[in-house]
């Protein structure tokens, strides 16, 4: 036996807890140092008499404080755990859980992006004699063990991009796709196409996968986590974390931490906690399907017994998802029954994961459905279950169903009728002309000549009117009270005049008539102006942001958000009318906590985009500013961007004109979701638009940003909007939206 190899391995375990409890239990660690330093001593100098007994009293010392502080996790010491190198990875999950795999795409280093890992691998199942290879495309960050050029599973643009693609090569081969998330969070730049929006381009395409998906969560960190996590069953690893950001990344905003401070230990300890990021908290919330049990400290890559745990569990999720959309029947519910025991060996049964087009297509509505359905009832909603509001409101959808299945529906077949008739009429018209023609030359000379004035008239320009230069608008900001002049932060490069306060605010419209550069505005600037006159009819009002998770400082902050800005929550929601066209805004305000989304921000969303899709109508989301997901909600605040996602693209594929406006700061969460799907968005000059500001790279990444790295033209330049909007056109902008963007086919037009 080879004593000093397992004595070896016994202190690796040994460093591994004291890495993980961070210099708690500081001397039961240094007892079993000690002890296992005297029995390597004893060995090399061969005074040990009996080294078998010895090692294993060790061993069992060892096992029992593995079992023992298990019991005692905190959540960053599972936060830790996840962290450390000797956790298992994607390459150890491809190795033990499945028979055989190819990597494709790229192969360590040598890939476009190595913090992503795709293969095709294969299951092998018996039934009886018979033997079954199925295929599987599995996806994955992968960190590995402490290799520095898989960035700690921090994926950038092209390696989610790469991973979107070999998803739609599942879809089309029509095998079931495994994800599992293994990242901190996704790499902030914005190489093309930009972070957030390739994140929000997967979430979107995910939620439309026509094959059975499977995610197995270790490490979610927010949007990268989201990326490849849209799935039928969400599976976790017992000592991991999903979050909508990292407990250092909390403490550091609720310690308002700044030029590379340091928060506290004891902060980081207590943000984890209040962030109810482990597996039982997701489980509890409903985030995640099961919690695949782990050995004592994690699962490491010596854990054999853990990697045919695994294998079962996703074999078993992917059996579920295949089984549930087939149809009913007593053989159905049989194996239904049957997968869901565990201690059945699924490796010796078969159920066909292939699915028909009909099957295919109550799997992609089930999901959506299932992410629907995620963390209502997690914000403030005193409205009663039925009430007279909610009458008038299923009477007018009937209204405008009945209309539609009446006669839009059919207005194009009515259409296409009516130009055939026009046409035939104006080809019997040609065939007389002849004869009328004749006559009209006979008549030409009798005419009345045309009076000179009314010759000036038609051929001259009209006259300026000096009273109609001067536009009103209907909201002025407030700031033009202001008795002050005003410096344009473009004066010194672009020689800009100072300007009046009443003059800038109010004609102005915030635009500095010089250069251009927009000044930030209310967000009723825009709803006021832009939107005709007693058009807004304001829906959900009762709905207002909470503190779900209790965090604490977090109700006294709502509360004082909620005075200063007179909104229950950080999202609008109304009916308005451009130019007669009816539509469906939601505006997220960058003035309520910095716009940032919470369970109560996202209810609302979803139910704007299900009733602009009950209704027929466009639908327009105006970003006054978002800070991103509300990190004191956790949770309840990542799984928004999934759930949002989903409720626009059950509302584009229905045919609907889906906008987004982007007004002041836009970043993180929402824009690499909800609106960064939309094929039609647009931003004003005073936008800055990205994944991560400035100061979130600079000290994820080390990298210095240029100078408007953010702006609206990079934000252009790059793909990610179709156009710069001036402030004071944003109106007529919106109505040649209207009138050109989407298909012909719309169903509101």
């Amino acid at each position: 036996m080879d004593f000093e190899k397992r004595a070896h391995h016994l202190q690796e375990r040994l460093t591994y807890m004291r890495d993980v409890f961070a210099g708690k239990h500081a001397d039961d660690f240094g007892m079993l140092s000690r002890r296992l330093s005297d029995f390597l001593s004893a060995l090399e100098n061969g005074t040990m008499k009996d080294p078998k007994t010895e090692l294993q009293t060790i061993e069992s010392m060892v096992v029992f404080a593995e079992q023992r502080f298990d019991r005692v996790l905190s959540p960053m010491d599972k936060v830790r755990i996840v962290r450390h190198p000797q956790r298992i990875c994607l390459r150890d999950i491809l190795e033990n859980v499945y028979d055989n795999f190819t990597e494709i795409g790229g192969q360590e280093e040598h890939s476009i992006d190595p913090g992503m890992v795709i293969a095709r691998a294969t299951i092998t199942r018996r039934r009886g004699s018979k033997v079954y290879n199925q295929f599987i495309m599995v996806i994955g960050q992968e960190k590995g063990h402490g290799e520095d050029f898989r960035n700690g599973g921090s994926v950038k643009p092209f390696g989610n991009s790469r991973a979107l693609q070999y998803m739609k090569v599942a879809e089309t081969e029509g095998i079931p796709i495994h994800t599992y998330v293994f990242t901190p969070g996704a790499f902030p730049i914005e190489d093309t196409p930009g972070a957030a929006q390739q994140i929000a381009k997967n979430i979107y395409e995910m939620a439309g996968l026509s094959v059975p998906v499977v995610a197995v969560f270790s490490e979610g960190g927010s949007g990268g986590a989201e990326a490849i996590s849209l799935a039928d069953k969400r599976l976790m690893l017992s000592h991991g974390y999903y979050s909508v950001i990292s407990p250092e990344g909390a403490a550091a905003i609720e310690g308002g931490l700044r030029g590379g401070q340091r928060a506290t230990p004891e902060l980081i300890e207590r943000c984890a906690t209040q962030l109810h990021m482990t597996a039982e908290d997701n489980l509890e919330f409903g985030y995640i399907d099961r919690v695949i049990q782990e050995p004592p400290m994690g699962a490491r890559p010596w854990h054999y017994d853990f990697f045919r745990t695994l294998r079962q569990e996703v074999i078993r999720a992917t059996d579920e998802i295949a089984l549930s959309v087939r149809g009913f029947g007593v053989l159905r519910e049989q194996l239904l029954r049957r997968v869901s025991r565990r201690e059945l060996n699924l490796d010796n049964t078969y159920v066909n994961w292939e699915l028909s087009d009909g099957q295919r297509r109550r799997l992609v509505n089930k999901r959506q459905k299932k992410f629907l359905r995620l963390s209502r009832g997690v914000c403030i909603n005193p409205n009663p279950a039925f009430s007279s509001a909610d009458l008038r409101e299923a009477w007018n959808l009937l209204c405008n169903r009945t209309k539609y299945e009446l006669f839009t529906k059919h207005r194009r077949w009515l259409d296409s009728f009516a130009d055939e008739m026009v046409s035939e009429w104006h080809l019997l018209k040609s065939r007389v002309s002849g004869w009328v023609s004749s006559k009209d030359r006979s008549r030409a000379q009798d005419r009345p000549s045309i009076e000179p004035e009314t010759v000036r008239e038609l051929t001259t320009l009209s006259e300026w009117d000096s009273d109609a230069r001067k536009t009103k608008w209907a909201y002025v900001s407030p700031r033009s009270k202001e008795d002050r002049a005003i410096t344009c932060p473009n004066a010194e490069k672009q020689g800009c005049v100072d300007m009046w306060a009443p003059d800038l605010f109010g004609e102005f419209a915030g635009v500095c008539m010089s250069c251009g550069h927009h000044f930030p505005m209310e967000y009723q600037w825009v709803v006021q102006n832009v939107f005709d006159e007693g058009s807004i009819r304001e829906f959900n009002t009762e709905i207002e942001a909470g503190n779900p998770l209790n965090f604490e400082g977090l109700s006294e902050r709502i509360r004082k958000a909620k005075a200063r800005t007179g909104l229950k929550c950080g999202c609008i929601t109304f009916e308005a009318r451009i130019e007669g066209i009816k539509m469906i805004v939601a505006v997220l305000v960058g003035s309520f906590r910095g716009g940032s989304v919470g369970s109560a921000e996202g209810a609302k969303f979803v139910a704007a985009a299900e009733r602009a899709m009950k209704k027929r109508y466009p639908f327009l989301a105006y970003v006054h500013g978002t800070a991103g997901i509300r990190i004191q909600e956790g949770t309840h605040g990542v799984i928004q961007m999934p759930r949002c996602t989903v409720a626009v693209r059950r509302y584009i594929n229905a045919g609907g004109l889906y906008t987004v406006l982007y007004d002041t700061n836009s970043y993180a969460g929402p824009v690499a979701s909800f609106l960064g799907c939309s094929p039609y968005q647009y931003a004003m000059r005073s936008s800055n638009i990205g994944f991560a500001g400035p100061g979130v790279i600079h000290e994820t990444t080390g990298i210095e940003v240029e100078p408007h790295y953010h702006s609206a033209y990079k934000a252009l330049a790059r793909g990610h909007i179709q156009a710069v909007w001036d402030r004071r056109e944003v109106r007529a902008n919106l109505i040649q939206v209207l009138k050109t963007m989407g298909g012909r086919k719309l169903y509101f037009r």
